[in-house]
């Protein structure tokens, strides 16, 4: 078995960590860099990066701040947001960034997954999806979870692998803040069409919905923001957990 790593995410909007319940209601958490600092401290496996305002404000992610923060750090860092080509794509892989996040710009342009896939490598190309569900059926948003669109999560997860995705980070918007617990059917169901690395997010609020995730939806990575921002939990907490629980982590 693979080890399995325990991620935390920064939401920067306007230069500064913000966390919200369902992408709304955003309050304001610190300093990226320093928060970044912090992780590496702590041990965590990766650090998640994404520029939620970046789409919106149709700018390109933050280069400046994306190399503040690779110089704290030593794992590896994934970036998203505002990312719409291969040119942005290798700005960001020069600022220190090891991994892309696309999740918009995919949707508009599904040829940019197989682009980036071939100039950089698949296993650079993570391609987010933000999930909601309506009436039965996992939906993706776009926008930074502001506008609907019509395709059905679980064949779009299978179609942007097809296309070079190397990595799939999946948000359930149901569940992000609400500390209930992930979406565990959700990341069944994706694992059942897909054979790369699921990053599950949204909905972490103790030690045992970490361990859920590894052991009941196999996914790859656990991502979390509000339990760790807050001290609610520590990566050493978490890790020291789901060791216990027979998952193999780093």
């Amino acid at each position: 078995m693979l080890a399995k790593r325990i991620i935390p995410c920064l939401d920067v909007d306007n230069g500064r960590v913000k966390k919200g319940v369902n992408f709304v209601n955003l309050t304001d958490v610190g300093d990226p860099v320093a928060i970044a600092a912090e992780y590496q401290k702590q041990g965590a496996d990766e650090l998640v990066f994404l520029d939620i305002s970046a789409t919106n404000q149709r700018r390109k992610t933050t280069i400046n701040m994306v190399e503040k923060v690779s110089r704290q750090v030593f794992m590896p860092l994934t970036i998203g947001g505002g990312i719409k080509s291969v040119a942005d794509m290798d700005r960001l892989l020069k600022a220190g960034a090891d991994k892309i996040a696309i999740n918009s710009a995919a949707v508009a342009n599904p040829e940019l997954i197989s682009q980036g896939a071939q100039k950089f490598g698949n296993q650079c190309i993570v391609v987010a999806i933000d999930v909601k569900k309506d009436a039965g059926q996992y939906f993706v948003y776009v926008n930074g979870g502001r506008k609907k669109t019509n395709l059905d999560a679980i064949s779009w997860a299978k179609k942007v692998v097809e296309l070079g995705a190397g990595e799939l980070l999946i948000t359930s918007m149901d569940q992000d803040g609400t500390k209930d617990g992930f979406d565990i059917k959700l990341y069944q169901s994706i694992n059942q069409v897909v054979d790369v690395p699921i990053i599950a997010s949204g909905g972490a609020g103790n030690v045992s919905d970490f361990s859920q995730a590894f052991l009941e939806a196999n996914v790859d990575g656990a991502l979390a923001a509000s339990v760790f921002h807050f001290g609610e939990l520590t990566i050493a907490d978490v890790k020291q957990f789901v060791k216990s629980k027979g998952v193999v982590v780093r």
